[in-house]
């Protein structure tokens, strides 16, 4: 680690971050003998099951923030990579510290999701010169749970429909993970129209694949965080901001389906961040319910 750091520096203070479910993050505050300080975050993977996993996740982040350097995606600048932990305890990724704080509440909603739509317009735009790899579907049609009093016709109608053939598409650089947890925002208050993005962060999972999949992704994010009609309403405002979905309806709803579908093996894991960055009432019954609504209107409105 010290090595990693300027001449004189020394680590002064370590703060806790949270909201994350598979790492640990920690924010490294550094002071210089001149008085002056900045900070590093470092993103560690000590969970045996994550753990295990964390080699593939960090190289691929490592190799991502390399890559947006220059790019003009707001993301945070790589320091240093131990993937396989030979000189840290556990696999671990040091890397800057952006401004900014992810943005959960409802208040300011309507300004934050075109901010969210036009990012990942950007991201999607980018052409890597090497690919990453291809993504991996997160669900199957046998492992998907279906929620507690769920609508059962609609839920054996949408996973019915993933065990059809993939959708052809057009490959686009993806985050695979975009999200509004995984996206800082500068909210001055008491005015949140004035929002916006200064960071993206969370680039482990990057994958090549069709752009609908991230904006399923983020759309049901939204749909649990919000409610179905703000899920309903990403799509839209991403090709507002010049993002282009499938051309025909059916494939958009397997995409957006399929991720709905996935989100329903995590529900547990996904609430309890929320609770604890400040939504208490996204208790795991009312996340399910949700989530339930949502993939009932996917199929009502793009069925």
């Amino acid at each position: 680690m010290n090595r990693h750091l300027e001449a004189g520096e020394r680590i002064v203070r370590i703060e806790a971050l949270h909201g994350g479910i598979t790492a640990e993050m920690r924010r490294l505050i550094l002071g210089t003998r001149k008085g002056r300080t900045r900070d590093l975050v470092l993103r560690t993977f000590v969970d045996p099951f994550h753990a295990e996993r964390a080699e593939d996740w960090l190289s691929r982040e490592a190799g991502a923030l390399t890559l947006l350097v220059g790019t003009g995606v707001p993301a945070p600048g790589l320091v240093a990579a131990d993937a396989s932990a030979t000189q840290c305890e556990y696999p671990s990724l040091l890397m800057t510290h952006l401004a900014g704080r992810t943005v959960l509440d409802d208040e300011g909603l309507e300004t934050r999701v075109p901010l969210l739509a036009r990012q990942l317009v950007a991201i999607h735009a980018l052409r890597p010169a090497e690919r990453p790899r291809e993504y991996v579907a997160l669900t199957t049609a046998d492992t998907v749970v279906t929620p507690e009093g769920a609508d059962a016709a609609a839920w054996a109608a949408a996973i019915d429909m993933i065990r059809r053939p993939t959708p052809p598409y057009e490959g686009r650089f993806l985050h695979r993970d975009f999200q509004s947890g995984n996206v800082l925002f500068d909210v001055s208050p008491p005015s949140p129209a004035a929002a916006r993005i200064t960071g993206v962060v969370d680039w482990a999972a990057t994958s090549w694949g069709p752009a609908d999949l991230d904006v399923a992704h983020c759309s049901t994010n939204l749909a649990l965080l919000h409610g179905p009609a703000w899920g309903l309403r990403f799509a839209e405002a991403y090709e507002e901001a010049g993002g282009v979905l499938a051309a025909a309806a059916n494939e958009r709803l397997y995409w957006r389906v399929r991720d709905g579908l996935a989100c329903s093996e995590e529900v547990r894991l996904v609430a309890q961040p929320w609770r604890e960055a400040g939504r208490p009432e996204l208790t795991t019954r009312v996340v399910e319910k949700r989530l339930d609504a949502y993939v009932t209107a996917l199929l009502d409105v793009l069925g």
